[in-house]
C-alpha cells in the first residue's frame, strides 16, 4: 500500500521509511506538516499517513482537521505519531479526526500491527465504496425507465433517444434487471386466445 510518512526528525523519519518499504509498502516522506497537506489533497494520493504530532508549518493535528473536509471524498485512514502520552492529548488527536495513535517512542511491531489494522479499515471502506457505486449505478439504470416512454399504439414497440424503435421486453431488459416470463393474461385468453381456438375448431 501507498502510505504518506511526515516526520521532522531525520532519524525518526528514516526508520518509519526504512521499516514500511521492508514490508512491501511504497512510501512518500516528507518533514513538514504543509508537504504532508499538499500530497493528501493531490489525485492519487495515500490511502493511509502517519503524521507526526508536532512538525514545523502545519503539524499532525492540523493536516489531519484539514484532510477530512466535507468535501473530501477520498479514503484516507491517519495514524498520530506523538510523544504525548497523556489521556487527554490522545482524546485530542482522536476527536481531530485521527483513526489510531503511536506513541514515540515506538515499538515496530507495534508500528507494524497497527498499519496493518489501517490497510484491513482501508481495504474494507474501498469495497464498501465500489459496491456503492454499483448500487448508485444500478439505481441509475433504473431511473432511466422513469418519465415518457414513447410507445406505439399499434405495436407497442417504444422509441429509444436515438430514434430507434425496440420491442418492450428488449427495451426494458436493456435498461434494469428485469427479466420476463411469458404468459397469457385472463383478458387475452377468454378474447383473443379463445376465439382463435373457436375458429379452429369451426374449420375442421
Amino acid at each position: 500500500m501507498r502510505i504518506l510518512i511526515a516526520e521532522d526528525d531525520a532519524i525518526s523519519r528514516r526508520l518509519l521509511e526504512s521499516s514500511l518499504t521492508k514490508w512491501g509498502h511504497d512510501v512518500v516522506a516528507v518533514s513538514d506538516g504543509r508537504a504532508a497537506l499538499d500530497i493528501l489533497m493531490a489525485p492519487g494520493a495515500p490511502s493511509l499517513a502517519i503524521l507526526d504530532w508536532m512538525m514545523p508549518e502545519m503539524d499532525g493535528v492540523q493536516v489531519c482537521q484539514a484532510s477530512r473536509g466535507p468535501t473530501m471524498e477520498r479514503i484516507l485512514y491517519v495514524i498520530l505519531l506523538t510523544a504525548k502520552g497523556r489521556k487527554e492529548d490522545i482524546v485530542a488527536g482522536l476527536d481531530a479526526g485521527a483513526d489510531d495513535y503511536l506513541v514515540k517512542p515506538f515499538d515496530r511491531d507495534e508500528l507494524r500491527a497497527r498499519v496493518h489494522a489501517g490497510i484491513r479499515i482501508v481495504t474494507l471502506e474501498q469495497a464498501l465504496s465500489e459496491r456503492v457505486k454499483q448500487l448508485e449505478d444500478a439505481l441509475a439504470r433504473v431511473h432511466e425507465l422513469q418519465g415518457l416512454l414513447p410507445i406505439c399504439s399499434y405495436c407497442k414497440k417504444v422509441r429509444d433517444d436515438k430514434n430507434y424503435w425496440h420491442e418492450v421486453e428488449t427495451y426494458v431488459t436493456e435498461r434494469s434487471a428485469a427479466m420476463f416470463s411469458h404468459g397469457i393474461c385472463p383478458s387475452c385468453r377468454d378474447g383473443v386466445l379463445k376465439v382463435q381456438l373457436d375458429e379452429l375448431t369451426h374449420r375442421r
